[in-house]
């Protein structure tokens, strides 16, 4: 009574979208999250691993805790000793490393006495010569 003819009628076939055609939108997306989130996250990943496994003796680091510290052991079984003061170390998990500061040259692969040595490969002892740059050393023991 209160319906009209009109709408009791079923919908055409036609105007209805088919299971491939409504699916288009959702690949389409998921495409572009690929691209733009997923691929670079896994790229900036697999950097930071291999970062982590290149860790060696001498190289200056950065936990996740935010502790500084120098490279002083790499063993086996993924910890690396790091001392984070003159005389204090610790033992990191390789995996908590998050920066890697300064990577140092591999033994053997600088001469004595090559173009970066001032001494001219006499093998004075640097030590003597004035610090720059402060850091958490000499501010803890009161130099300036």
């Amino acid at each position: 009574m209160f319906v009209s003819p009109a709408f009791a009628q079923s919908a055409d076939a036609a105007a209805a979208p088919g299971l491939i055609e409504s699916l288009v939108p959702f690949l389409l997306i998921f495409v572009v999250f690929y691209f733009l989130l997923i691929r670079p996250q896994q790229k900036k990943a697999k950097e930071h691993r291999s970062m982590q496994e290149s860790v060696r003796r001498g190289d200056k680091i950065i936990t996740n805790g935010g502790i500084f510290g120098d490279v002083v052991r790499v063993r086996d079984d993924g910890v690396v000793e790091v001392e984070i003061a003159e005389g204090v170390k610790v033992r990191v998990d390789r995996g908590m490393i998050s920066t890697v500061l300064a990577k140092t040259e591999p033994a053997g692969k600088t001469p004595k006495g090559d173009a970066n040595d001032n001494d001219g490969g006499k093998g004075a002892d640097k030590s003597d010569k004035k610090e720059s740059g402060g850091g958490l050393k000499n501010l803890l023991s009161g130099k300036k």
